[in-house]
């Protein structure tokens, strides 16, 4: 039983030998036809899996400091350039408001009398000139003395320098009123800042602000991304520029959406490497140097608006030929 066994078991493994050989050879097939294909594939394109959507990001901040009294703005919420997000306490600015208000009346009607006195200059010093002309005439038949002439003369004189003195109050009258003129827009434009709106339509992405909460000018309140377009900022190798060029298609792939190609183009290449803006530039003359290889940025644009949901910051996965 055990020699018929082993004499079976010899005439079986002579037939495993090509079903070995046939499996390691259709391995090998899938193998090569694998490696040729990204061959090929990296003799045309330039892949990189260091990408991320960006988009325009607005800072919303206030200009005037104030009390926050009411923040409409929602987490995620789609808002329209100009829709107010925050409304700061304003009494304070009605306040400065109303007071330039009145000092722009009061300036105004400093002018006003101003003219008035310019208008009464002017006829005193029409008289007086009239008079001192018959004075003169009078002077020449005898009819005054020398000092009576002079006497008219000199009142002449007085109320040619007393319209010029008005006309000087008048522009400086005319300069207060357009001071506080400048004043009253001020505090108007003032008053305007307490009703902080959105710069651009776009979606609220961070919100740093509640109501009761003390803002200073320049503080950042929220962030807004724009809703208007999004591009991908795709870092690649120094060693893969030598090709790469403006106007070079693109196909991306988004890790959020497996499957989902997207076609793109090249739009623009930083001029320095992502390392020179950098918060600490490396300082390659410390001794200590080591090359590493840079990564260039690259913008690439969709070639027409993604219908997915999108969102700035996510990975993506960029091929651009270049060939």
């Amino acid at each position: 039983m055990d020699t018929e066994e082993k004499q079976n078991t010899a005439e079986r493994k002579p037939a495993a030998g090509p079903l070995k050989m046939a499996v390691l050879g259709v391995l090998a097939a899938l193998g090569l036809a694998w490696g040729g294909q990204h061959l090929v594939h990296s003799l045309h394109y330039e892949k990189t899996d260091n990408a991320q959507i960006e988009g325009d990001v607005y800072t919303v901040i206030s200009r005037v400091p104030g009390k926050v009294q009411e923040v409409t703005a929602e987490d995620n919420r789609l808002v329209r350039k100009g829709e107010r997000l925050i409304r700061l306490d304003s009494l304070d600015f009605v306040v400065r408001r109303n007071e330039a208000k009145a000092a722009l009346e009061n300036a105004e009607a400093a002018a006003a009398a101003a003219k008035a006195s310019i208008r009464a200059a002017s006829a005193d010093e029409e008289k007086l000139r009239a008079d001192l002309r018959r004075s003169r005439n009078l002077h020449s038949r005898d009819v005054i003395s020398k000092a009576e002439l002079d006497a008219v003369s000199a009142g002449a004189e007085a109320a040619s320098a007393g319209h010029a003195a008005a006309i000087s109050r008048y522009r400086a009258a005319r300069a207060q009123v357009e001071l506080q003129r400048a004043a009253l827009e001020s505090a108007r434009l003032q008053l305007s800042y307490t009703s902080i709106n959105a710069p651009a339509e776009g979606y609220i992405s961070r919100k740093n602000v509640q109501p009761g909460q003390f803002v200073q000018p320049g503080q950042q309140l929220i962030a807004l991304i724009g809703s208007g377009k999004l591009w991908v900022v795709a870092n690649f190798k120094e060693t893969q520029m030598e090709k790469m060029r403006p106007g070079q298609k693109a196909t991306i792939r988004i890790d959020a959406f497996p499957g989902e190609e997207l076609e793109g183009t090249v739009e623009s290449i930083s001029a320095g490497t992502g390392s020179k803006f950098s918060l600490l530039p490396p300082d390659n003359a410390s001794g200590n140097f080591v090359k590493v290889a840079q990564r260039v940025p690259v913008k690439i644009v969709f070639d027409r608006k993604p219908e997915l949901p999108l969102s700035a910051g996510m990975n993506v996965v960029v091929d651009v030929r270049v060939d």
